[in-house]
């Protein structure tokens, strides 16, 4: 029999109106002229009535009904019951604002797989948008769903959440399957939609992108994030356990791969890149991926002919050729897509031993537990102030990056993702750090305080940070003082900016971060499980 690789290494739409579209109130017949409905980033860069009665007056920025992507009932049943709890106005309207963003906006196509020989099939497909950008990044669709997992039951209704996480799932692993070292995609042929950058072409074309393996047509742009792969599994163990339904993942098709085809990419891909820079005789090896772009910025290619910087053999660990930024590694041994990705192999084992193959099951677990004994053994540092600390990226040699950046997977978000507990004693440390300005990425000033990255630049702190930190805390007064900060600093937008400048509230970027806003959302409902209280308190 022959083992398998990884084991050897062990759309706008067109509606009728009878009310302006800037009130929540509009409803939509067919009595009325026809309007195109508004493109949303330039809907959300203006402000909408009515405005939330509390000091900052954020305006009401959901698209009316007939112009949101997918509308689900638990959803507004949710929104209607949180206004219940959620005391300050200020913040019910960002909650109101932000929860549904993915669905209001973001999912561009949802539909079922063609087969050849057929006009169609069962195989259901959801292409996820980020937001502004009209592309699918597998990292961004699995995190954008995840702010939904708490609602997610069973239901065979191509209408339901589940139909929406199985319509990514399978269509994340038609991408995977074709091309397990990208990591975001065009929209798939049964959606006749156009998927361009801002100059018409997909990155990875208009950039003059050298990639290697070569990418599938389908690809929008190939930079190999290891978070990538390990938010698809993340995204199948979060249906599994929401749903129990295992008889999805035993699925085969006629029509595009299968999930364990994904899966098998996944391990191969990821053992081809446990491999280190050389070989035992010195001789440099063959890098299994690479990546040149002919740019003016550094962290937008890989040195050494598109390999990147040199990496020791037999770590145990993971290579990764960009962080969840889209910014390249430093240090190719990225901890926290390694400590992501050993937390998922062991949950997704448990599905391949629900389908019967124990074997394979195991043997995923040894190489979740391999990563793990990797991320202990050379993912630790000393640090002067704090002591023992979990490093940001290693190089197995010694070299390694002290930093964190905001993007998840991140050294702060370790315990949202189950690698380890909140309380951990390395990890407080590292939190620590993290929250300093011993960290060269942390943002400080009057208007936010929270880590930021390169990919911005320093000055420009991330939200997202914010909220990963109060999702990591039982802290009270630090939680207060993380939901002031995100409530004060949307310059009145009503929206989660992907970064804001810690000087100057009205300087930020990006006007539409789905995945952002719907993880402020599912910050939100963990404050109603744990902390209810503070959700009755006044954020003016």
């Amino acid at each position: 029999m022959r083992l398998p690789l990884w084991l050897l290494y062990t759309f706008p739409a067109v509606v009728r109106a009878t009310a302006t579209y800037d009130s929540p109130a509009a409803q939509v017949t067919l009595d009325e002229p026809e309007f195109q409905c508004p493109d949303y980033s330039s809907w959300a860069s203006r402000h909408h009535e009515p405005a939330s009665t509390g000091r900052f007056k954020l305006p009401y920025q959901r698209p009316v009904p007939a112009c949101r992507t997918f509308n689900l009932s638990e959803v507004e049943e949710t929104i209607s019951s949180m206004k219940m709890v959620v005391k300050d106005p200020d913040l019910f309207r960002l909650f109101e604002n932000c929860f549904p963003n993915t669905l209001d906006t973001a999912i561009s196509w949802k539909g079922k797989a063609t087969r050849a020989e057929y006009n169609t099939t069962d195989e259901e497909l959801t292409f996820i948008t980020t937001g502004d950008i009209n592309a699918m990044w597998l990292r961004d669709s699995a995190n954008q769903l995840q702010s939904y997992k708490s609602l997610l039951k069973p239901n065979s209704s191509s209408s339901s959440l589940a139909s929406l996480f199985r319509g990514a799932i399978n269509l994340q692993a038609r991408y995977i399957s074709v091309s397990p070292y990208c990591n975001a995609f065009q929209a798939p042929v049964e959606a006749n939609l156009t998927t361009a950058g801002a100059d018409g072409l997909p990155f990875s074309s208009s950039g003059g992108d050298i990639v290697w393996p070569t990418p599938d047509p389908s690809v929008f742009e190939c930079k190999y994030e290891l978070d990538s792969l390990a938010g698809f599994l993340q995204l199948s163990h979060e249906y599994y356990a929401g749903t129990g339904d295992v008889a999805f993942f035993g699925r085969s098709s006629l029509s595009s791969s299968t999930w364990s085809d994904a899966l098998d990419a996944v391990l191969n891909t990821t053992a081809m890149m446990l491999a280190g820079t050389y070989a035992d005789d010195g001789v440099v090896s063959i890098s299994p991926y690479s990546f040149q772009r002919t740019t003016s910025t550094s962290t937008e290619t890989l040195a050494n002919g598109g390999a990147g910087s040199p990496v020791k053999s037999g770590t145990g660990l993971v290579r990764s050729a960009f962080r969840p930024s889209d910014d390249a590694c430093t240090y190719q041994l990225f901890i926290p897509a390694n400590m992501m990705l050993s937390r998922y192999l062991g949950l997704c084992a448990n599905i391949v031993e629900k389908l019967g193959d124990w074997s394979k099951a195991d043997q995923i677990r040894m190489f979740s537990d391999r990563i793990r004994a990797g991320i202990e053994k050379y993912g630790r540092v000393n640090h002067r102030l704090f002591g023992k600390i979990y490093a940001y990226e290693v190089d197995g040699y010694g070299s390694h990056s002290v930093m964190d950046d905001a993007n998840i997977p991140s050294l702060l978000s370790a315990p949202m993702f189950g690698y380890l507990d909140r309380n951990d004693a390395i990890y407080l440390n590292t939190r620590r750090f993290v929250l300093s300005k011993e960290n060269p990425y942390y943002m400080f000033g009057p208007v936010i305080n929270s880590t930021g990255g390169p990919h911005v630049g320093p000055g420009m702190a991330w939200p997202m940070s914010l909220i990963v930190q109060i999702l990591t805390t039982d802290d009270d007064a630090e939680i207060v003082a993380c939901l002031k900060q995100l409530v004060s600093s949307t310059d009145g937008m009503g929206l989660i900016h992907e970064s804001i400048s810690t000087q100057v509230a009205a300087v930020w970027t990006r006007q539409w971060f789905s995945w952002a806003n719907g993880l402020f959302g599912q910050m939100m409902l963990d404050l109603r499980q744990r902390k209810p209280h503070l959700l009755e308190l006044s954020y003016q």
